[in-house]
Order: C-alpha cells, then sequence, then structure tokens
C-alpha cells in the first residue's frame, strides 16, 4: 500500500529537501505540495493525503490554524525550528516533528514513526487544537471555517464566549460566530489577564464590562457596553474582583 504524502511549506528549500528525501522511500507517494495554509487545505480535501508535512509559520494562517479547520486531518510531521518546549508537546501529540535545518537520518526516523503509526489510531481533532494552544501559549486569534468562509478573528475583538452544547459561540465584530470546542479550552487558551469564566455558560473580556448589579444572593448579571447582560456566578464574582481589584 502506497502512504500517500503532501507537503506544505512556504519555503521552497524546505520542500525541496523533503521530496528529495522521499526519493529513499518505497511506497510513498507524493501527491503535491503547496506553500501555505489555504492550499493546503484544499489539497487535503481533494486529494485525501495519508501524511502531511507540515510547517507552522506561514501567510495567511498557519499550519494550527490550518489544522483546526480540517474535520479529519491526515498523519501530520511537524517541520519547525521552534524551542523545546513546543518540540516536546508536538512529539507527544504527533506523529513526529522534525527540527530545522534536519538531517537524512532525522528524516528516515520521522518516516519510520510515520510508517508505522499510518494504520493506527491518529491524533484526534481535539488533540490536535491541544497543540494549538501549546504552540500559541496564549491565543492571539481565531480561524473560523463556515461553509467555504474563512474568518480570522482577533481576540482583542471578542465581547464574550457562550457555550452552545458541543459549539462556542464566539461574539465579536457585532456578529456570532460559532466554532466546535470547548468552553474549558478557551479557559485555558485566552490571556486569563483580559478573559475571565464569569459562569458556566459565559467566558468575557474584561474590557467589555460596563457594570455589575445585584440579580440575587449570590448571582450577579455583568452588563456589557453593547447593552448584553450576562449572568455571573458567585465563583465568576470573586474571579472578577480578583482581575478588577476591586
Amino acid at each position: 500500500m502506497n502512504i500517500k504524502v503532501l507537503i506544505i511549506d512556504d519555503e521552497q528549500p524546505a520542500r525541496d529537501i523533503i521530496k528529495l528525501f522521499l526519493h529513499d522511500h518505497e511506497n510513498v507517494k507524493l501527491l503535491g505540495q503547496c506553500k501555505n495554509g489555504f492550499d493546503g487545505m484544499k489539497m487535503i480535501a481533494e486529494l485525501k493525503p495519508d501524511l502531511i508535512f507540515l510547517d507552522i509559520q506561514m501567510p495567511k494562517i498557519d499550519g494550527f490554524e490550518m489544522l483546526e479547520l480540517i474535520e479529519e486531518p491526515p498523519a501530520v510531521i511537524f517541520c519547525t525550528a521552534y524551542d523545546e518546549y513546543a518540540i516536546k508537546a508536538f512529539e507527544y501529540k504527533a506523529v513526529d516533528y522534525i527540527l530545522k535545518p534536519f538531517t537524512k537520518q532525522r528524516f528516515d526516523e520521522a518516516m519510520k514513526k510515520a510508517k508505522a503509526g499510518i494504520t493506527k489510531e491518529l491524533p484526534k481533532r481535539n488533540e490536535l487544537m491541544e497543540l494549538s494552544e501549546i504552540y500559541h501559549h496564549k491565543l492571539e486569534r481565531i480561524a473560523i471555517k463556515t461553509g467555504d468562509k474563512i474568518d480570522i478573528i482577533s481576540v482583542d475583538a471578542i465581547h464574550y464566549l457562550e457555550a452552545q452544547d458541543d459549539y462556542v459561540e464566539i461574539h465579536a465584530y457585532g456578529k456570532t460566530y460559532l466554532k466546535q470546542q470547548t468552553m474549558k479550552y478557551y479557559e485555558r487558551a485566552l490571556k486569563p489577564e483580559k478573559f475571565v469564566r464569569i459562569h458556566r455558560r459565559f467566558i468575557v473580556h474584561i474590557t467589555e464590562i460596563a457594570r455589575l448589579e445585584k440579580y440575587g444572593k449570590e448571582t450577579w448579571i455583568a452588563i456589557l457596553k453593547n447593552n448584553d447582560r450576562l449572568a455571573v456566578s458567585a465563583t465568576g464574582y470573586v474571579k472578577l474582583k480578583n482581575v478588577l481589584e476591586i
């Protein structure tokens, strides 16, 4: 059985070296190569590769943002030049990583892992999202795919996030976006000095709060600058007090 491979990297020399090293591997078919995440998404959808070599820093959307937008991502070998903290995370979740510049021996080791793992259970989509959190440390933007359209949302533009079953509703730019993700993920991934989980249903950008009003014995309501009203639990109120220093 041939392993179908795709290379996604914005650097031509990196693509060339991967292509060269693949020549010595039997039962491997190179489907193509591209230099950005948008083209990578299209080629993955069309060609259905078993394995991709993926750079991280690329124009338009980075490698992790691309993976977030793919429902069933293939096996991934990351090609990166990042520090050891990130590398250890990639090695734990991904098939493997290759630290640029890499040798033929290191490439062959990664391919050996890939060949052994193609027939096994691949990393789940949520696990790849966890990688995104580790890579970014704290999110700076969120990529959302709706049909054929992709929106890139700056976290600074977010008013609040709301739990909606298996999705999170993101309120930003006066609009509402749906992202298949968990509130727990965003609670960890967003900067704690800017975003607070005020309720099991809500995470709010603290700069969007206009005032707090008492609602019950142990509950409050956060009135936002756009006049949206969000429930605040007793625990959420304590968190807000600590962040706002009130």
